[in-house]
């Protein structure tokens, strides 16, 4: 598989209205039963169940358990994509970067078991799904990357591209932190609370980088 390959579930239906709406519940399932018993444990009969469809008719949408969890990780960065385009940051103001960190943390609020059961789950991916689901992730920091950018073009903040990088996957850790950390997290803070304490931090740190 090439590097810009992406990765195509199969499936013997031509609709792609119904096949849309049946992956959606496929992902719901699949999320809630692999948080409970994990990605080994679960059968593609329990998934079908779960999703309230028969095994026949589960594999008309997917052909191996582990196209679950490829419609997972899509779903997952769609999700991500979308939000943060969404959002103006052509201007390159903090406003608008402060805009795109809110939105990505309580997407993350919104979609803790999706982002709970990718981080548990990336392990059971064979070596080039591995890769593509990391891939995925270097795509979701390019993201944070070009609006970090456009803040430095417009001379707000003064960081290299590989200071960019490395802020930009701060920021991707620390909004996923909320879901793999939520046993420690969300006993002390709401995720308002999270949100500003985390942005605050961040900025702080990006601001004030050049100073001694």
């Amino acid at each position: 598989m090439s590097k810009k390959e992406k990765i195509v579930v199969q499936t013997s239906v031509k609709d792609e209205c119904l096949i849309e709406l049946r992956r959606q519940q496929i992902i719901e399932a699949s999320v809630k039963l692999l948080k409970e018993k994990g990605f080994h444990r679960a059968t593609t009969r329990e998934i079908a169940k779960a999703a309230g469809f028969s095994i026949g008719t589960l594999y008309e949408y997917i052909r191996t358990k582990e196209d679950v969890l490829y419609l997972v990780c899509d779903h997952i960065y769609n999700k991500v994509t979308e939000c943060l385009e969404e959002i103006s940051t052509k201007n390159g103001t903090i406003e608008e970067l402060e805009e795109a960190i809110r939105q990505y943390f309580l997407l993350i609020d919104r979609m803790v078991d999706e982002f709970t059961v990718m981080y548990q789950e990336t392990k059971s991916f064979p070596k080039e799904a591995m890769q593509y689901v990391l891939r995925k992730e270097l795509e979701m920091v390019s993201l944070f990357e070009e609006i970090l950018r456009n803040v430095v073009k417009s001379g707000e903040i003064q960081l290299t591209d590989e200071e960019i990088y490395l802020a930009a996957n701060h920021l991707v850790i620390q909004g996923q932190s909320w879901a793999f950390r939520k046993w420690a997290y969300h006993k002390k803070y709401t995720i308002e609370e999270f949100i500003a304490l985390q942005t605050r931090l961040f900025l702080k740190g990006i601001l004030h980088f050049r100073e001694k």
